[in-house]
């Protein structure tokens, strides 16, 4: 059975020019997921998202001088499905297929999602309206106990 917890994560959103945000430096403090042509999701460590939003707004203002960046964290609820068998428990909560290592977006347990897959463990960001019923539905289909333990996240190695 996977470990299932409750994680806490850091999210910047930065709204640029396509342009821009191909030309962006992203902090290796950070971990980078293109969520549209005009936008990026940044996830880090909960205790550095401050900085990473300084930076990421200093960096782009020299691309972009409209380019919009904002700490998120509040509107989004984490959890995260870790050990030998996590893709595989995955495959239980959506239809998605997980690449290799990176990111994708689409549906998990019927609520719009961003999925971080590394190695051997798999990020699941919901918006924060759909937290209650995200870790009722992956604890309940992945038979994880409840309430679950909360854990801060690690950017993957790169």
């Amino acid at each position: 059975m996977p470990e299932v917890t409750r994680t806490v994560v850091g999210v910047v959103t930065a709204s640029a020019a396509a342009g821009a945000l191909d030309a962006l430096i992203v902090p290796g403090r950070a971990f980078a997921c293109r969520t549209a042509d005009d936008e990026l999701s940044l996830l880090s460590a909960p205790q550095v998202t401050d900085e990473v939003a300084r930076e990421v707004a200093t960096r782009l203002a020299v691309l972009d001088a409209d380019a919009l960046v904002i700490e998120t964290t509040d509107g989004w609820a984490a959890i995260m499905v870790a050990g030998d068998d996590a893709r595989a428990s995955f495959g239980l909560l959506s239809r998605l297929e997980l690449p290799e290592r990176g990111f994708l977006q689409g549906e998990v347990v019927h609520v719009p999602a961003k999925v971080v897959a590394d190695d051997d463990r798999v990020l699941i960001l919901a918006p924060s309206m759909w937290e209650a019923h995200l870790h009722d539905r992956v604890t309940k289909t992945l038979g994880a106990p409840r309430p679950l333990e909360t854990r801060p996240w690690t950017v993957p190695a790169r």
